[in-house]
């Protein structure tokens, strides 16, 4: 490298040096900001409270005086045998909501993002008046309802577009037992219903209130969609829902391209209003959804994201697959004996092993993905269902927005792969609002297993990366981690210790300085490339590194070196390299955008939060001391295309 070469490089790094001080500010003062947030929000809701104003711009929408509201409730009432609207939130007291008088405490509700108020009459009463709407609640709100209870009021057709069969068929053996008529159109539906289906869509008389499809089904088929066209043309066709709407955007966490296909909904059926529903969309997702569907105006109804009865918790993932099932079926059996449960894989081997390794220890577990022929996914869930099932192990084709109140755990037996995910996936936990548990098992090879599937969409590794940082966080609250994500305020003095991060006994861990450890990284990375094989042209996998390091740094151990390997990757310091082959993708780990800093710096320190060991990880430790023994893991970096 020529002088001045080297000197550009000697500013970059230099630069880089100011970049992480300016980090370091930057962090400092969003810690700030976020305080400040909470003590306005505080005073704010004093003020309203002493002035009796109600600051709520969808206010119009929660009144009971539209024409169909005395309609509404008695519908409510003998149809869907719901007393009333459920509020924005439960309220983690014994007392009714308004029954509660401590000025102090409702604020401090209020702050934590419980409410009274009942968006799911304010989205139907705004479907009622035939405007475009759009709902964000979360999973477990009871969404179905804001165009079930329309679609009985209507005298039409309601068309609901669904992305998965058992949601779809949950939702008909709810809406029958509730003598509501629907149907769906699939290529399981015989010829014969598919007549019926079809008659009923264009016959006035008729009873029949919800058609259920998919996104590809009214994409592929002309012969629905203009049979769809003739019942607008007719006036039957009353509203459009598109369930899991975050689906249609790119910037979503789980793009699909069948939902582009939604954009010629509003051209097609003039006037018909349409409905969109989401438990995660952030601000970005959703400006894309109402472009996609065009449907600009559209009014946008958030309810908070909180779900005080889910108690979250991440543990380290066991090495040893012997000693990782040990520690489900100990839990399953002393826990939650007989109660209903799902437990979410990676991939469908994972699924099946991990079934058959339950039912050798006499747990009724039963597994589905999207591989299985649709009877038998239907029975699967129709056992799970009836209880005949406890246990479902399944990969995320499963549950999108499965419907079973009595879920009271949802095990994540490797991370998923983006907070929305999680979120979502998490929340099909304690929907009848008992306490539940939502429990993630996270090892650094997920990462770089889940890395190599994603690493082609559009915002697949950012979303991966926020996962892996709620996983490795130690210091704040489990909802304040999932709020911030969702741009959310949330005061981590109501999570009442209701995640692993507030209890006492799990919020325990040391600031310390890995900057030595991330300099033998860096040797490790740099040796592996001068001493260059064939097969891998000197690069090295997250857990080939990982494993180097530990025979020379014995001072950590093999999980907190894997800790400070992510670190490492979500501060920029080591990144990610995917290397493509005809038949897989590889993940590397090479130096990162601030790797310079190495040769320019030699006072740089980089400091991370390291857990204490609790009894929690006491089976972590255990896996240590016989790792080099009986390891399970292996270099798991790759995908097979």
């Amino acid at each position: 490298m020529t002088s001045g070469g080297s000197k550009l490089s000697t500013e970059i790094a230099e630069i880089d040096v100011e970049l992480e001080k300016i980090n370091n500010e930057i962090r400092s003062l969003k810690k700030r900001k976020q305080a400040l947030l909470e003590r306005k929000l505080t005073i704010e809701r004093r003020i309203e409270e002493r002035n009796g104003a109600v600051a709520n711009d969808t206010s119009h929408w929660e009144s009971d005086s539209f024409p169909w509201s005395a309609r509404c409730e008695e519908v409510l009432r003998n149809v869907f045998k719901l007393s009333s609207f459920r509020p924005l939130q439960r309220v983690p007291a014994r007392e009714p909501f308004d029954k509660i008088t401590d000025d102090a405490f409702l604020i401090g509700l209020a702050d934590a993002g419980y409410s009274q108020s009942k968006p799911m009459l304010s989205v139907i009463n705004s479907i009622m008046s035939k405007e475009d709407t759009l709902i964000i609640m979360s999973t477990g709100g009871g969404k179905s309802l804001c165009y079930q209870l329309p679609a009985v009021l209507l005298n039409g057709v309601t068309l609901v577009v669904s992305p998965l069969i058992s949601l779809i068929e949950d939702q008909l053996l709810q809406l029958s037992k509730l003598g509501i008529e629907a149907a769906t159109l699939n290529q399981s539906t015989s010829k014969d219903d598919v007549n019926r289906i079809q008659k009923a869509l264009t016959d006035a008389g008729s009873s029949f209130r919800l058609l259920y499809v998919t996104p590809e089904k009214l994409a592929k088929s002309k012969r629905v969609m203009n049979r769809l066209e003739k019942c607008a043309e007719m006036g039957r066709l009353k509203v459009v829902a598109i369930d899991e709407v975050h689906c249609c955007s790119q910037w979503g966490h789980d793009f699909r391209p069948d939902f582009k296909f939604l954009n010629v909904l509003k051209r097609q059926f003039k006037g018909v209003p349409i409905l969109g529903l989401t438990a995660t969309a952030t601000a970005d997702v959703i400006d894309d959804v109402k472009n996609i569907l065009s449907i600009p105006a559209a009014i946008v109804f958030r309810a908070g994201f909180n779900r005080p009865n889910l108690y979250y918790e991440v543990r380290i993932k066991p090495s040893s697959s012997e000693e990782f099932l040990n520690e489900l079926v100990d839990l399953i059996n002393e826990r939650f004996r007989g109660q209903s449960g799902i437990i979410y894989c990676f991939s469908r081997k994972e699924c099946e092993d991990l079934t058959s390794a339950l039912r050798s220890k006499k747990i009724k577990a039963a597994h589905y993905h999207a591989y299985l022929e649709s009877d038998e996914r239907s029975r699967t869930h129709e056992r799970w269902l009836n209880g005949e099932v406890n246990v479902i192990v399944a990969t995320v084709a499963f549950g999108m927005g499965i419907d079973k109140a009595d879920v009271r755990y949802v095990i994540h037996h490797s991370m998923a792969k983006s907070m929305e995910n999680y979120y979502q996936e998490s929340g099909r936990a304690g929907r009848d609002g008992d306490q539940a548990i939502c429990l993630l098992y996270y090892r650094l090879g997920d990462l770089f297993r889940q890395s190599t599937m994603v690493c082609t969409e559009k915002t697949g590794v950012g979303n991966l990366y926020s996962m892996l940082a709620y996983c490795i966080q130690r210091k704040e609250c489990r909802r304040s981690l999932i709020a911030e994500h969702f741009n959310e305020t949330f005061s981590s003095s109501m999570c009442a210790e209701m995640c692993d991060l507030c209890s006492t006994r799990s919020n325990r861990c040391s600031t310390v300085d890995i900057t030595s450890f991330w300099r033998t990284m860096l040797i490790v990375i740099d040796e592996q490339s001068r001493g260059a094989k064939s097969d891998s042209n000197g690069r090295i996998t997250g857990l080939k590194l990982t494993e180097l390091v530990a025979k020379r740094e014995r001072s950590l151990s093999r999980e907190n070196i894997e800790l400070v390997l992510a670190h490492l990757l979500l501060l920029g310091y080591l990144q990610e390299d995917f290397h493509f082959t005809p038949y897989s993708i590889i993940s590397y780990v090479v130096p990162g955008p601030k790797s310079a800093i190495y040769k320019s710096d030699s006072l740089h320190k980089i400091y991370v939060e390291i857990p204490q060991l609790s009894q929690q990880t006491k089976s972590a430790k255990v896996s240590r001391k016989r790792a080099h023994i009986d390891s399970d893991e292996t270099d798991d970096d790759v995908v097979i295309l």
